[in-house]
């Protein structure tokens, strides 16, 4: 018979221990959580970055991915989006009765291996068991240093700048609805850590000022929400938005607008016009960004307005996500 978690497990006894000792220990094993002291003491400079969030998402195991490595890449990626290098990483479970220990282990698994490709450490952990129906939820805090006096902000985006997209919108949010759905498509997740393509592009000589990582609400969101904050009027060109036909046909079926639809694995760059193809070259050479293109450009005209110029030659302002954005991604 399969091996289920019970309240026994998160009584702090020795249930709570094995567990602790034969599934996350051993999958997260470094030196400073073999430690297992109350707290992780760790290196870090004078300036830091820091973030946390939780995971959701419904199915636990979806095309491409999983909640593990979503919970990794989600909280590494906000760390690089401010041009902080990931350093340590800390992670909660909140797990329901019921819930098979075999899923647990994959999940812990792919959270290990994703944190090794990202190039963070795991340092701390807690355990929570609830009753319910054998769900899992997911908390992760990141910590992330910077090696260069080298911050981006939306605050330095600047007039003329060139905006770069790392690839195909909308992949993780129709592979997750797909799944949830029971419809037969072979769309996968995009789900990855951005490590190695944001650690080039800020090794590069090239004049970066901002990153956002496409996730809830979609670039139509990311990108409003960027010119607002940066006070600038940004342009974007339907023709050039990059989008599977896979994606775009799923989306059409269901009345979806890619704009809308989020990604795991994503990323928008502003960057200086001079730099554009430079820029691009990076990313196109790193892992996870051989379809990036330029999509827009900050312009002069009304503060915070994002505009997308159609592919008929119109324009149509667009806003934030109103409503609910269905399903829950992350």
């Amino acid at each position: 018979m399969e091996e289920k978690i019970t309240m026994v497990h998160g009584s702090g006894g020795r249930a709570t221990g094995e567990l602790i000792g034969e599934l996350f220990a051993k999958e997260f094993d470094n030196e400073i959580l073999r430690q297992m002291e109350d707290s992780a003491v760790v290196k870090a400079t004078e300036k830091i970055a820091m973030t946390t969030d939780s995971f959701v998402v419904t199915p636990l195991f979806f095309p491409g991915g999983d909640i593990g490595r979503l919970s990794i890449c989600g909280t590494v990626n906000d760390l690089l989006m401010r041009g902080a290098k990931p350093k340590y990483l800390t992670c909660g479970f909140i797990l329901e009765e019921g819930l098979s220990i075999r899923v647990l282990a994959d999940t812990v698994h792919a959270m290990s291996q994703t944190a090794k490709e990202a190039g963070i450490q795991i340092v701390a952990g807690d355990t929570k068991v609830v009753e319910g129906n054998g769900g899992m939820y997911i908390n992760t805090a990141g910590v992330g240093v910077f090696e260069k006096d080298r911050e981006l902000s939306a605050k330095k985006i600047k007039s003329r700048d060139v905006i770069l997209v790392s690839g195909t919108m909308g992949d993780h949010h129709a592979a997750i609805l797909g799944e949830r759905m029971n419809i037969d498509t072979d769309i996968e997740s995009d789900c990855a850590p951005l490590t190695e393509m944001v650690s080039n592009l800020m090794e590069s000589d090239i004049g970066l000022h901002a990153m956002r990582d496409v996730t809830r609400g979609g670039l139509a969101t990311v990108l409003k929400e960027m010119a607002v904050s940066s006070g600038s009027r940004i342009k974007l060109y339907e023709e050039n938005i990059p989008v599977t036909e896979k994606v775009r046909d799923f989306s059409g079926l269901l009345g979806l607008d890619p704009m809308y639809m989020g990604n795991e694995g994503k990323l928008v760059v502003f960057v200086e016009a001079k730099d554009k193809e430079r820029a691009l070259e990076v990313m196109r050479n790193s892992k996870y960004g051989e379809n990036a293109c330029a999509i827009g450009e900050v312009t002069p005209g009304q503060a915070g307005e994002l505009i997308m110029q159609t592919r008929i030659g119109g324009e149509r302002e667009m806003d934030i996500l109103q409503g609910e954005g269905l399903p829950r991604i992350c």
